[in-house]
């Protein structure tokens, strides 16, 4: 009998350790993230075009003057920051020998663009189809990164890109942009217990923080976005370099799990997926 209780004894032991070990046996396991609600830029997304494409230009400027004053922009809108509901949108299979609107995105930055399963998700993939039935033709969309939709455009590879594109001066080289859409701007994300910002309450509060960071600290971007350009430095957006150790993820949402996976110490993206992101990943951790 005391070599059974022995046994139980030693059986339970193990599960406990092994439940410790399952649940990370420590505190980080349940730390979330936070959005500090500070706009570290004021920016404008626009649509790219091919540049070659002058016709495609006018009239994406027209469909956006027509939603706009129809207020289908609004409805559009209202999906991911009202009461609607977001629109699942399908692409076709890339066809030449069809009369078709091929957009390039990086659906990994809700609510402008995400994927459902093999369909597309957000704000630019219904503003797409939209503009594909518009222009009466098919909707393809390809998704590649972020950093390589403005040379794609720019060799003929895509008609538009639609992927939360901020105006900017050197990109300008490559393609046309739109009349702009949507006024955005970049927030820091920190881990939720980390009180470092918490007294910050201007853009120069948290950006004087942010430049006394040496190399041992790490930020995570999306590559090529503007939260890269804030942590390298821009002169059109007026950024000063910061002395950090900058980490690229091809998407936000790998940038804040990496952070809370302590990879990385902060993240830097747009306000909206900022949001979106956070939201998401803290009702999985928490």
């Amino acid at each position: 009998m005391k070599n059974i209780k022995k046994l139980l004894a030693l059986a339970l032991a193990v599960l406990f350790v092994l439940s410790m070990a399952a649940c990370g046996g420590n505190s980080d396991s349940k730390v979330t993230a936070k959005v500090i609600n500070i706009p570290l830029s004021s920016e404008e997304y626009a649509f790219a075009v091919n540049p070659s494409d002058a016709e495609l230009l006018t009239s994406v400027n027209n469909f956006l003057a027509e939603i706009k004053s129809n207020g289908k922009y609004d409805e559009v809108i209202s999906h991911y920051f009202g009461e609607g509901s977001p629109v699942e949108i399908e692409s076709a299979t890339e066809d030449s020998s069809k009369d078709q609107l091929v957009v390039v995105t990086e659906p990994g930055f809700e609510p402008f663009e995400y994927t459902s399963g093999n369909k597309y998700v957000g704000i630019d993939m219904e503003f797409a189809k939209m503009l594909a039935d518009y222009l009466g033709k098919e909707l393809v969309i390809k998704s590649i990164d972020f950093d390589t939709i403005f040379e794609t455009l720019n060799t003929g590879g895509a008609d538009v890109g639609m992927a939360g594109i901020t105006i900017k001066e050197d990109r300008k080289l490559l393609v046309s942009f739109s009349d702009p859409y949507y006024n955005a701007a970049q927030n820091l994300i920190v881990k939720s217990n980390n009180d470092k910002f918490n007294d910050c309450k201007t853009k120069e509060d948290v950006d004087k923080i942010l430049q006394s960071f040496g190399s041992d600290v790490k930020i995570g971007v999306q590559n090529g976005t503007t939260g890269d350009f804030y942590v390298e430095g821009d002169d059109d957006f007026g950024f000063a370099k910061l002395n950090v150790t900058k980490v690229g993820f091809s998407n936000g949402s790998l940038a804040v799990t990496a952070m809370l996976n302590g990879d990385v110490d902060y993240v830097i993206i747009d306000e909206a997926p900022a949001q979106c992101i956070t939201k998401a990943i803290n009702k999985i951790n928490g």
